[in-house]
């Protein structure tokens, strides 16, 4: 079957009037905040919005069908034209002269993973850094999610997209009609973020840094307003507290979310994944509370004010911010944790690997693929002593079929090698081993803060350029589950069959 470029080209018109319009938002809070970028913003968000307007024009005759092969396309090409062209305020402002760091800082805000190039975020303009932020908001559940709920408009199916997109190893359903199911997605992350800024606001930040944080939070992304990130407001547990419970919830699946606002609150926390996931942050949480109180120095480990409710609560809540950050890869941070001891920084660079739950804007493995790795591997002891029994693993008593537990551990195999591959380019650019593995697992988890020389309280922009660009491929394929961009890759995808 040939590939329907009119409606690849459609879509990606699509992507691009999105793009413009949400750079006219930026547009509007430069104009509130009179930061003097605004006319430049206005240029970007016009200049996108016509090269959307022509595309759609062009490939408006285009046939209503969409394959496989198509989607597949338009998520993983979606995602650079969305990334290309939202350099432009960047570089219209000044803000980021160079288009490779530009690219680097885009790309880390749609696939959420948090990196940044900038040194002085604080002297950037209001509307740039709140482009910042969009740029999480936006690929925090997905552009390509938002595109389906308007699909009935185009008169186009949407379900190979959201088969491409869907972060998890399956697409839960809300409603028989997929459409639906982006709406009411969308209606939880847009009312979670609002609830955040509300929140943040009440409990001490200024409007602009409340929903910055909000956008970032609920995206899993981590780009904050300040040079030191939320260990800015380590003098106001409350604040830490609040975006502490964000976190966990932007990386539980939304499914559960919109079954617990129905009254389905049973079917959420008995969930098995949503179990382990809260069992995973409650175990971690105590490991590391207990070794920063008993081990670590707080005079050397970046944590200003530590003792406003003794050290205990200051152990616990740097403990918990800094396990649910990295779990959910939004990749905030209240302290160095590289300066925790040794085993704390092997212990976070381990969750690295783990992430959030399926369904969630978290990257990284996800909990479920763990669980159903884990559960397989007990039941392959049993089929050894019982190899004609038919032994089934089991997710919310069900059984869940041979093909997806195949799938999962060759998306497990295939991350690890990307992890591996990842690092060893890395190295090619002279960077140390804590460094290139710490970049690799980061980008390819999309956590943002890495090790070495690129830890919690560095930036990126002494990465070379060359490895800016393998970050943001890393970047890419960890956020649209490996197989979305890597299939792409292959040759027999491309033949007309």
């Amino acid at each position: 079957m040939k590939l329907n470029f009119k409606i690849i080209f459609h879509f990606f018109g699509l992507l691009c009037l999105f793009n413009g319009g949400f750079m006219l938002l930026s547009m509007l809070i430069s104009l509130m905040y009179n930061d003097g970028v605004t006319l430049e913003l206005l240029g970007a968000g016009a200049i996108v919005l016509l090269l959307g307007g022509i595309a759609m024009f062009l490939t408006k005759s285009h046939k209503k069908e969409l394959s496989k092969r198509d989607g597949y396309i338009v998520v993983a090409f979606g995602w650079i034209v969305m990334a290309l062209t939202g350099t432009l305020p960047y570089l219209f402002t000044g803000s980021i002269p160079s288009f490779t760091n530009a690219f680097f800082e885009t790309m880390s805000g749609y696939t959420t993973t948090g990196a940044t190039i900038l040194s002085d975020i604080e002297a950037v303009p209001k509307g740039v850094l709140f482009w910042r932020s969009m740029t999480h908001w936006i690929g925090g559940m997905g552009i390509i999610v938002l595109a389906i709920a308007i699909l009935p408009l185009l008169g186009i199916g949407g379900m190979q997209l959201f088969a491409a997109e869907a972060p998890g190893p399956n697409a839960d359903k809300l409603h028989p009609r997929i459409t639906d199911t982006a709406k009411r997605l969308w209606l939880i992350y847009f009312g979670y973020t609002a609830a955040e800024t509300i929140l943040l606001q009440v409990a001490g930040m200024s409007f602009f840094d409340a929903i910055n944080h909000s956008l970032s939070t609920l995206s899993t992304g981590g780009f904050s307003t300040k040079n030191a990130s939320v260990a800015y407001w380590n003098s106001r547990p409350l604040i830490q507290y609040i975006i502490i419970v964000f976190m966990f919830l932007a990386g539980t699946n939304f499914v559960l979310s919109y079954f617990a606002f129905k009254g389905k609150i049973q079917k959420a926390i008995f969930d098995e994944e949503f179990k382990l996931y809260f069992k995973f942050i409650i175990l971690f949480t105590i490991i590391a509370t207990l070794i920063i109180y008993f081990r670590a120095d707080f005079s050397i480990s970046s944590i200003d004010h530590p003792m406003i409710f003794g050290k205990g609560e200051a152990s616990f809540r740097h403990a918990l911010f800094q396990v649910i950050s990295v779990v959910t890869t939004t990749g905030f941070i209240t302290a160095d944790y590289t300066l925790w001891t040794p085993f704390l920084v092997v212990f976070f660079f381990g969750l690295m690997f783990l992430g959030g739950s399926a369904g969630s804007t978290s990257g990284g493995v996800k909990v479920v693929r763990h669980m159903i790795m884990i559960k397989n591997g007990f039941l392959e002891f049993k089929r050894a002593l019982h190899p004609n029994a038919i032994l089934p693993v089991r997710y919310n008593q069900k059984a869940v079929n041979g093909d997806i537990v195949f799938n999962i551990l060759g998306f497990f195999i295939l991350y690890m090698l990307s992890f591996i591959v990842g690092a060893l380019v890395f190295s090619m650019f002279q960077i140390d081993f804590e460094s290139a593995i710490g970049l690799s697992a980061s980008s390819l988890g999309n956590v943002g803060p890495a090790l070495g020389n690129f830890g919690p309280v560095n930036n990126y922009v002494e990465l070379p350029a060359l490895g800016k660009w393998w970050a943001s491929f890393l970047m890419l394929i960890g956020r649209l589950e490996l197989f979305t961009v890597l299939i792409l890759l292959t040759p027999f995808f491309w033949r007309n069959r």
